[in-house]
């Protein structure tokens, strides 16, 4: 993973944004102050070149979750539908390299990896989505569990008719309204 740092203008731009957004949908975290997590993320300045990506590459992240033994919070994407700097992604590394022709710009868990966040897995997606609905005109790539992987599939979510479903596909593939949510814990 990239070691990056954010500019001091870059971090209270981010912090305006973030805390707008906490306050905006407290539904998603009831009982949080953002006092208190604006203090944890200072004290993690590490962790905020991610959170940035996160923001840049438009998934709109929110706290969705706290840790009591660490004192962490969980940040997740919540944007509407699959962050949009983040889609026509296959799922994995060996997915790509597999690819002879028309190969994606990248991949996922390698988008992911270098941006310092982790993709959902199916209990962090279908969690997700009773804090809101998401992803009713696009899907999201989801980890995989590895028999399935091994297989040569993936899986990916979405929220259709009132359900949020997961399904399978090659791993090679990828879409244009296909992109990856992601977490971070600070």
């Amino acid at each position: 993973m990239k070691k990056n740092n954010i500019t001091q203008e870059q971090q209270e731009s981010l912090f305006d944004i973030l805390k707008k957004r906490f306050e905006q949908h407290m539904q998603r975290h009831p009982q949080l102050k953002w006092e208190d997590v604006q203090h944890r993320l200072e004290k993690n300045p590490d962790k905020l070149w991610s959170l940035n990506e996160m923001e840049e590459t438009g998934g709109e992240p929110d706290v969705t979750g706290y840790e009591p033994k660490t004192g962490g919070y969980i940040f997740c994407d919540c944007s509407p539908e699959s962050p949009k700097g983040r889609r026509s992604l296959c799922y994995d590394e060996a997915a790509l390299n597999s690819r002879k022709e028309n190969k994606p710009k990248g991949s996922a868990l390698g988008m992911a990896k270098e941006m310092g966040i982790e993709v959902l897995d199916e209990s962090l997606y279908i969690d997700l989505q009773k804090l809101g609905v998401f992803d009713q005109k696009t899907s999201s790539w989801i980890i995989a569990p590895q028999e399935v992987r091994e297989r040569g599939g993936g899986l990916f979510g979405d929220s259709r008719y009132g359900r949020t479903f997961i399904y399978h596909n090659g791993a090679e593939s990828y879409y244009a309204a296909r992109g990856f949510r992601g977490i971070l814990k600070v």
